[in-house]
């Protein structure tokens, strides 16, 4: 993300008095510490309550642990390579370096959605920070971090999306709509959140299968915005937020956004239902292929990101992890010269073609040939062996 709406990134006006409130809390971390305090369970319910401007309610006290399952690994939101810059008298203002985020949803019994954890290399170079270094990482400390928060504490395993896991808080900051657990842009190990590992490949939760209309409306709301806010959370993004949707139907209104290497500022793009709407996609950090040139599905996250410290009621938008068309999925089959030419939309780049002689089938295999663009459609041609094949497409990343 930008310094202009980082999760956990504070702005002018967010937060008053802030060392002296740090330093206050950091009295209370300590305390606790010492008092061998055992962490409170959690609700990512109760986490991301909000009122009726969309800012948090959450008065809860540290250390919390929260549960649920990870939606994303590591890399694929934010770049977390180390890049220390100094204050340097404010050339290095909002240069935070690298930047390290996840998201989780809830799993357990009467919870509902999810949230974010993230943390930042230079925090010294936030404005309001001291620019004497102490809140910044050098390199190497900061790659000790990220280290710490991607694998298992217990067993050395790196995260991965689909594990379940448990993650506790010893801070948390609310910008933009989300409360979100960080060390409250503090290098002080008493802010450290940890996560440790459940179960391993839980599984991604099936997504919610929402349409536009769900989050966005065609005429302006009470606070100016197309987004539908429900401070009760009944209906529309806060609904949704943090949790695993499918938005339905849509078609790119730009190809602008649609990006692997860029900042997370560069790869938005906007979507619409045809009717009005239009909503943020944000590309993930690797390739989903060519941009959909029809109307298409997009599987991903629902966050928010008002730019706000005290407006919570719009910015909803989709970090997307994963685009198929909109309607059903054919692979073309055609018999060419004693082979068989397979094609199906080059937009499905994270699709796997396996074969197997019958169904129900045992098991499948990996077609291996690499499939080249032809009209527009990944086409793989494949030598006829005098038995049945069946072919489907399965989803890899």
């Amino acid at each position: 993300m930008t310094a202009r709406a980082e999760n956990g990134v504070a702005y002018p006006g967010r937060r008053k008095t802030v060392r002296a409130v740090r330093l206050a809390a950091g009295v209370l971390a300590l305390a606790a510490a010492l008092a061998g305090l055992v962490a409170r369970a959690e609700t990512f319910w109760n986490l991301e309550a909000v009122n009726s401007h969309g800012v948090s309610t959450w008065n809860g006290s540290y250390p919390v642990t929260l549960t649920g399952v990870l939606l994303t690994d590591s890399t694929e939101m934010l770049d977390s390579t180390a890049d220390f810059l100094p204050w340097n008298n404010g050339a290095g203002a909002f240069q935070l370096g690298g930047q390290w985020q996840v998201f989780v949803q809830a799993v357990q019994p009467g919870d509902r959605g999810g949230g974010a954890c993230w943390m930042a290399q230079n925090y010294g170079n936030l404005p309001w920070e001291p620019h004497d270094g102490s809140d910044s990482y050098t390199d190497a400390a900061w790659a000790a971090e990220v280290n710490r928060v991607s694998h298992d504490p217990a067993t050395g395993r790196a995260f991965r999306e689909g594990d379940l896991v448990t993650i506790t808080a010893n801070g948390s900051l609310f910008y933009g709509g989300m409360q979100n657990v960080n060390e409250e842009h503090n290098t002080d190990p008493a802010y450290d959140f940890t996560i440790a590992l459940v179960a391993t490949n839980y599984g991604l939760p099936a997504p919610e299968v929402i349409s536009l209309s769900s989050v966005i409306g065609t005429n302006l709301s009470a606070t100016g915005h197309y987004d539908i806010f429900d401070p009760a959370r009944g209906t529309g993004g806060e609904h949704c937020q943090g949790l695993r949707v499918r938005l339905n139907g849509l078609t790119l209104v730009a190809t602008d956004g649609w990006n692997t290497n860029s900042d997370w500022s560069a790869r938005y793009c906007t979507a619409t239902d045809g009717e009005g709407r239009q909503f943020p996609l944000i590309h993930p950090r690797y390739d989903l292929g060519p941009p959909p040139s029809g109307r298409f599905d997009a599987t991903g996250v629902l966050l928010q990101e008002s730019g706000s410290g005290t407006d919570g009621t719009f910015g909803y938008e989709l970090f997307v992890q994963e685009i198929t068309p909109s309607d059903a999925v054919v692979l073309h089959l055609a018999v060419e010269a004693g082979a068989t030419v397979i094609a199906w939309p080059a937009s499905l780049a994270n699709y796997q073609l396996q074969a197997s002689d019958s169904l129900p089938a045992a098991s499948w295999t990996v077609v291996t040939n690499a499939p080249g663009l032809v009209d527009g459609k990944n086409t793989v041609t494949v030598e006829l062996t005098g038995t049945r094949q069946f072919y489907r497409l399965l989803r890899v990343r």
